[in-house]
């Protein structure tokens, strides 16, 4: 019993506990102590060695503590370290808890979240439930040690509720080194959606002066955002755009965009520029399940919506959208389509908008007399299959409402159907299937017909036609120890039977045999003359044992039986597609082809790559030949090269270069390295780019920009690009 009574005492110093129950307080704030020594003294308790304190979700540890029943106060003393919900740490040697008035004392005072590793270190801390005003301290989510950047304030406040931290009088340091004050600076301690400003965006530009934008975001519900960019170029002028984001179902999304842009007198008379004030707006908006959420239907099929509006007076409304231009797709017309369809297990059924719009107001009369599509109607008949997989047939037909502000509209219906019968032979070693290809077309008019058109041509039409297209081929395939070969050889003749043509068809067969845009009257003109041929072709595969393809090839040579008036007998177009997986870190790729007719290499695409863990490097070139078309610009010769280089886990190092070679033009060139640890990122690059801009009287020219950026990112804070800008002399084109 001696013993027993022994043992019970050593444990009782190594771990004691018990229950502080606070008759004010509900049963949630009880208070747990552990410790390795309790002792008590009237009202107040001491607890010494290894103390823990669970209070709530909060687990408090300490060198020593003490609590006091009557004023509920409960003061920890060394090492204090309170560890909430697994999220964040506070840290400090002395701590006064007031259980009675949820108000709490921290000297000093260190917080740690855990997931970005943001630390906060403060020489005071009050607290009253839970929010927390803190003394003159810093911000730091580098090693506290020596870290690269630190934000000193002078005062702060922390609501827990809201994971939202102020800071007072920021100074940003970087390297020890002072480089911003901000009056005040708020972020989030969590990734939950609100209002506040964004990180603003720098830059200088020799010719716009200095540029400075800041967003901001407006949260206005859970499904509902919006954000604002106002900015201004000192030289240039000012602008805003803005964008409205929203989510209207579990399967559906879209967002509004709207921008203006004012120029300065002085700039706009300068630079000769074709318009004083930029502006425009998009509108895109997806839905999944458009039939089923908006009327109600119990479809088992997919129904969907995409819309993509795009309108704009012209290309430097996208210019200006941001002060980063080369990522900018700008173009001198814009495309906005809507596409609305419905897909079940046999059929598809869609409907498209199409708008182009030029923005060259050299093109006026040419705007008003672009040919839209507004709608496409579509239908569509899965393959179906007859006689155990031997007779196949789909149907296809097309409907287009051509319709635009001047000159002739009209509709066209186009039908497809093509019957395939297949088989195999030589027990399955070859495969024979015929095709036989049914075309229907109907067109007819309305309104007036260019004043340069002879109008009786636009007589309502129909075309008809038949061809057949007779396949043999045949697939081996033959494995080796550590790879396997498949290779395939293919003919295919088509011979087109016969055609019918009456009305406009008939009337424009002549002029038209291929759609020419210059020529009015082929505006509707879609059909393509067929001729008899023949196309070899022969494919090859060679994959290793993993399964990873190492080499690809592909040979097509089409052989022209009857000449037409688009295509010569003789020949085709010989094709070399090949792609070769040399090593797990070298590939390369080819896609050529050569006229026979013309004797002479008409296109080419090579890339080549090499790529490790230190190393990317790739070229790729672009050579077409397209004179025979009569094409405004007829030939492409085009180099792209790129290579980036990680020193280490810290430091890269990367290039890019596209040149032009047919109009001797460095279209886009780039050096730079980043710079990158665990908080923080720092990098310095300089690029050279070209882009469009509309100068008066409708002349289409480019601006050479050249960037020095500078980017500076905190993390978990985030950070800013600052970029320098010059601009050389506009170049006419």
């Amino acid at each position: 019993m001696t013993k027993q009574l022994e043992l019970w005492s050593s444990m009782s110093r190594h771990l004691l506990w018990f229950f502080l129950l606070i008759s004010s307080l509900h049963a949630a704030d009880q208070v747990e102590f552990y410790a390795k020594n309790l002792e008590q003294n009237g009202t107040k308790v001491t607890a010494v060695g290894d103390v823990l304190i669970i209070y709530q979700d909060a687990y408090i540890t300490a060198d020593r503590a003490t609590y006091d029943k009557n004023s509920t106060e409960l003061e920890l003393f060394g090492n204090v370290v309170t560890l909430k919900g697994s999220e964040y740490q506070l840290v400090g040697e002395y701590v006064k808890f007031n259980m009675q008035k949820k108000e709490r004392e921290i000297t000093p005072f260190f917080m740690l979240e855990k997931e970005s590793k943001l630390w906060l270190s403060a020489q005071k801390t009050t607290a009253c439930e839970n929010k927390f005003n803190i003394e003159s301290g810093i911000v730091s989510g580098c090693n506290p040690d020596d870290p690269m950047w630190e934000i000193y304030f002078s005062s702060s406040d922390y609501d827990d509720d809201t994971k939202w931290m102020n800071l007072y009088n920021a100074r940003f340091h970087i390297g020890g080194v002072p480089l911003f004050y901000l009056p005040y600076f708020g972020y989030s301690m969590d990734r939950t959606r609100r209002s506040g400003l964004l990180m603003p965006s720098f830059g200088i530009s020799g010719s716009e002066g200095f540029y400075y934008e800041q967003p901001l975001y407006i949260v206005i519900g859970d499904r509902v955002d919006i954000e604002i960019r106002p900015q201004m170029r000192t030289l240039r002028g000012s602008g805003l755009y803005g964008t409205l984001r929203f989510v209207d179902s579990k399967d559906s999304k879209g967002s509004l965009t709207l921008g203006y842009f004012g120029e300065k007198d002085s700039y706009f008379k300068e630079n000769n520029l074709q318009n004083d004030r930029h502006y425009g707006f998009g509108f895109k908006y997806e839905n999944r399940r458009v039939m089923q959420n908006w009327l109600g239907l119990d479809l088992n099929g997919q129904s969907g919506l995409y819309s993509d509006v795009q309108w704009m007076n012209d290309v430097d409304y996208i210019n200006l959208s941001s002060n980063d231009t080369i990522n900018n797709v700008t173009s001198n017309q814009v495309y906005s389509r809507v596409n609305l369809f419905y897909s079940e297990e046999d059929n598809y059924y869609g409907t498209y908008l199409k708008y182009y719009l030029d923005l060259d107001p050299q093109n006026i009369d040419k705007r008003n007399a672009t040919i839209q599509k507004l709608p496409i109607v579509q239908y569509h008949h899965y393959l179906d299959a007859f006689f155990e997989q031997h007779l196949f047939y789909t149907l296809n037909i097309h409907a287009n409402n051509y319709v635009r502000q001047e000159g002739k509209a009209g509709e066209e219906i186009d039908i497809n159907l093509p019957v395939s019968l297949q088989a195999s032979l030589f027990d399955e070693y070859v495969n024979v299937a015929y095709k036989a290809q049914l075309n229907g077309r109907m067109i007819d008019f309305r309104g007036t017909s260019d004043e340069n058109v002879i109008d009786d041509i636009y007589e309502h039409g129909f075309y008809g036609s038949l061809s057949h297209v007779v396949d043999v081929g045949t697939y081996l395939t033959k494995g080796y120890e550590e790879n396997s070969h498949t290779m395939g050889l293919s003919a295919t003749y088509t011979k087109f039977g016969s055609d019918q043509k009456t009305g406009y068809y008939e009337n424009v067969e002549n002029n038209c045999s291929i759609a020419d845009p210059t020529n009015l009257d082929c505006e509707f003109y879609t059909l393509t003359s067929v001729a008899d041929n023949v196309d070899l072709r022969f494919t090859q595969y060679l994959i290793d044992s993993s399964g990873k393809e190492t080499i690809y090839h592909r040979l097509s040579q089409p052989i022209i039986v009857n000449e037409t008036s688009d295509q010569e007998r003789g020949l085709g177009d010989f094709e070399n597609e090949f792609r070769w997986n040399i090593t797990d870190r070298i590939s390369f790729y080819d896609d050529t082809f050569y006229s026979f007719q013309r004797n002479e290499w008409v296109k080419t695409l090579n890339t080549l790559r090499y790529q490790d863990k230190m190393f990317n490097v790739g070229f790729s070139y672009l050579y077409e030949n397209k004179a025979y078309r009569n094409k405004i610009e007829p030939y492409t010769n085009y180099m792209n090269a790129d290579a980036s280089y990680r020193y280490n886990e810290h430091y890269k190092y990367f290039t890019k270069f596209a040149f032009d070679a047919e109009k001797n033009i460095k279209k886009y060139a780039e050096v730079g390295f980043l710079y990158s640890k665990r908080c923080w990122d720092f990098g310095l690059r300089y690029v050279e780019n070209n882009r469009p801009v509309l100068l008066q009287n409708g002349v289409t020219s480019s601006v050479f920009d050249k960037y020095i950026y500078f980017t500076i990112i905190m993390k978990p804070l985030g950070g800013s690009e600052v970029n320098y800008r010059t601009t050389d002399t506009l170049k006419s084109r």
